[in-house]
């Protein structure tokens, strides 16, 4: 029988991530942006019992561009999502897929001890954890 190799989030995770604040506005997070590969930016926490949010580049493209509303008049809290379903960095990337499908998810932080490590979307899995376990 062929045992496949367990594959987990903190594996194909990727490390790099735009983490904002809430009252930033579109225009100036879109600015200050060091890694738009990611296509999402994180929205930090205020304060210990707060909880995380994201914005992804297609609610941008969705509650900003399509509306024509101005991107530096936009605060990043007006668009995103929260709290944001977050992944475990120990998580087998088929449970991972598998959330992402249930709950119509394209991305999601890493999370672990309420601190975000890093970014995993539908390509990451794929591309760096099903590809490269084949190759």
């Amino acid at each position: 029988m062929n045992k496949q190799k367990l594959v987990r989030v903190k594996d194909v995770m990727v490390p790099d991530f735009d983490l904002v604040d809430g009252m930033d506005t579109v225009a100036s997070a879109l600015k200050n942006s060091k890694y738009p590969e990611t296509k999402c930016f994180i929205v930090d926490i205020r304060h210990d019992d707060d909880e995380y949010g994201i914005v992804l580049l297609s609610d941008i493209a969705q509650k900003v561009l399509a509306r024509n509303k101005a991107p530096d008049r936009v605060n990043i809290y007006e668009i995103m999502s929260k709290p944001v379903v977050s992944v475990h960095p120990q998580m087998d990337i088929r449970y991972c897929a598998r959330l992402f499908d249930s709950f119509g998810l394209v991305r999601a932080p890493v999370v672990e001890h309420h601190k975000v490590l890093g970014i995993i979307g539908y390509s990451d899995i794929v591309l760096r954890g099903v590809r490269d376990r084949l190759l």
